[in-house]
């Protein structure tokens, strides 16, 4: 008997993930869905981040924002669906270390509390532009989006070390099964051995810090924008900026919603139900929208693509006629 406990309360050294394991005939159809999702999100990001480090029309505050989104989101993806792939793809679990399941949720909660500051500061932006444009260059120079990217690493570098410091202070040593397709920190908490009180209210208070603070600034600032939108003379201006700011609200309360739901709300069993697919929204959905709604509908964008298309198109003209 005693050995038996002492054989149970034995660390483990890896998780399995159980992603979506278990869905029979639709793994399959599920694993071709996120693949193209994951090409079309990294060519989307990808393909922003081209075309503002190389057009000087581009190099403004806003797609400033907008291209370090995107590197954002490249990141943020590539840390999350490679795993979830592989698991669709073979049908069974994937085992993971203990180590390397906090390395993956350490960086992704970093990102994603850099996101949630760069999408408040790019909302400021957005404010500064409609409703105070003869300041904008004055309280958005360079200096200052340079202050507001680092800033938004900095913060999430910082925060979440601390997160990271506490989970390694955490015994495992009853089952492995992690209930998710990727390291989420409220699975990895519920499989501990040892008191998770502190890094569950550590963890809240860093969480309505990171997430209600910039979801407030951007609410506050759209509400000034929308205001302003109301006092245009022109119907069609009206309707043009309504159509840019309901997409953008869109995202980013979707992006906010979920992330609220899975880290602030309680922790009843029907939220831990549904937190697998909740994740999906900020962890898969977010990351390919918003290079369509921030970027690719822009008429700035559309022509800095197709004068790179172009210019793609002269070069290989040229090539084929020395090579005749």
């Amino acid at each position: 008997m005693a050995e038996t406990e002492s054989e149970n309360l034995t660390d483990i050294t890896a998780f399995q993930l159980l992603g979506f394991v278990g869905l029979g005939d639709l793994q399959i159809p599920l694993f071709c869905l996120f693949l193209v999702i994951y090409i079309v999100t990294m060519v989307g990001n990808i393909l922003i981040i081209f075309l503002v480090i190389t057009d000087r029309h581009l190099h403004t505050p806003m797609y400033f924002f907008l291209g370090n989104l995107s590197c954002l989101e490249t990141c943020y993806s590539s840390n999350i669906l490679p795993m979830m792939l592989a698991n669709l793809f073979y049908g069974r679990k994937r085992s993971i270390s203990v180590t390397g399941c906090m390395l993956q949720y350490y960086f992704f909660a970093i990102l994603g509390v850099a996101e949630c500051c760069l999408l408040g500061a790019m909302s400021y932006d957005r404010y500064v532009a409609i409703c105070k444009p003869l300041h904008y260059t004055t309280l958005m120079n360079g200096r200052i989006c340079l202050q507001f990217i680092v800033g938004s690493w900095i913060n999430g570098v910082f925060v979440m070390s601390i997160v990271l410091y506490l989970m390694r202070q955490l015994k495992f040593c009853g089952p492995n099964e992690i209930n998710h397709f990727f390291c989420e920190l409220n699975p990895i908490l519920k499989l501990a051995c040892s008191d998770t009180h502190f890094i569950e209210v550590v963890t809240f208070l860093i969480s309505a810090m990171c997430i209600l603070l910039p979801f407030f600034l951007t609410l506050a600032s759209y509400i000034f924008i929308i205001s302003t939108i109301m006092r245009m003379s022109s119907a069609s201006g009206r309707k043009k900026a309504f159509s840019t700011c309901s997409s953008h609200l869109m995202v980013v309360s979707i992006f906010y919603s979920t992330l609220m739901i899975v880290y602030i709300l309680p922790k009843t069993d029907g939220l831990r139900n549904i937190n697998k697919v909740l994740s999906l929204f900020y962890t898969v959905l977010t990351p390919l929208f918003n290079p369509l709604i921030y970027s690719l509908r822009n008429r700035e964008v559309k022509e800095a693509l197709r004068k790179a298309v172009a210019k793609l198109c002269a070069t290989e003209r040229i090539h084929h006629f020395n090579l005749v």
